[in-house]
């Protein structure tokens, strides 16, 4: 845990910058993963909005004579499916055993990426490895075909970075305005409700003090001790 005694303003400042960058870490996430007959794998991504995604993945199954993963057959691929933070699916399709899949998001928030076997056959039930990598926004750039393809010079490759970095930056800045509003948003409604409730609570308090004075007075009068 850091502490910091500075002050608020640049305490915020501070807390919106690591924020940013703490966003802009995951949108370059290599790993590998184990992967059953019938298992399906999600993974949740922040993404801001009209941001170019593009998943790599690599698929290999698991040779039980020499005790590794090989490259699977051209048979043995992916059904991947894409879901928007409302959960509604953007893409859903079979890959092969390697390749690439991009999708744009339209909305900012969290998606999931969803990977699960098209074969439900595996000799011996073998397990696959599946190595991915999820790249967004900057990081999908391919610089040296762009530099190839514009016939770019150095500096113009290098303001044509920039550019892209900066646009980048800007749509996390968005994105972290999105996240408070949000945020913002719940917290009021979580206040109402609670106001609401505790007034609701001393109403009924109120009714029953109010009820039991009256049946104990109505008692004693039936008694005749008042």
């Amino acid at each position: 845990m850091i502490l910091c005694s500075c002050p608020r303003s640049l305490s915020a400042a501070l807390l919106q910058f690591l924020s940013i960058f703490a966003l802009l870490l995951p949108l370059v996430t290599p790993l590998y993963f184990h992967i059953g007959e019938t298992e399906r794998k999600c993974f949740i991504e922040e993404i801001p909005d009209e941001t170019v995604v593009v998943v790599y993945y690599k698929v290999e199954l698991f040779d039980p004579r020499s005790g590794g993963f090989v490259p699977s057959s051209p048979g043995i691929g992916m059904h991947v499916e894409v879901l928007n933070p409302e959960a509604k699916v953007i893409l859903s399709r079979v890959y092969s055993s390697e390749g690439k899949i991009p999708f744009t998001s339209h909305d900012p928030g969290e998606h999931a990426i969803c990977l699960y076997s098209n074969s439900t056959a595996w000799i011996g039930g073998s397990q696959l490895r599946v190595h991915l990598n999820i790249k967004a926004g900057e990081q999908t750039m391919d610089y040296a075909n762009v530099q190839q393809k514009d016939k770019l010079s150095q500096l113009q490759l290098r303001m044509t970075q920039l550019l892209k970095q900066v646009e980048q930056i800007t749509k996390e800045q968005n994105y972290q305005r999105y996240r408070e509003e949000r945020f913002r948003a719940t917290s009021e409604s979580t206040n109402n409700s609670v106001f609401r409730w505790s007034l609701a609570q001393l109403t009924i308090l109120v009714v029953m003090g109010f009820w039991q004075m009256k049946h104990l007075k109505s008692f004693f009068e039936a008694k005749k001790l008042v």
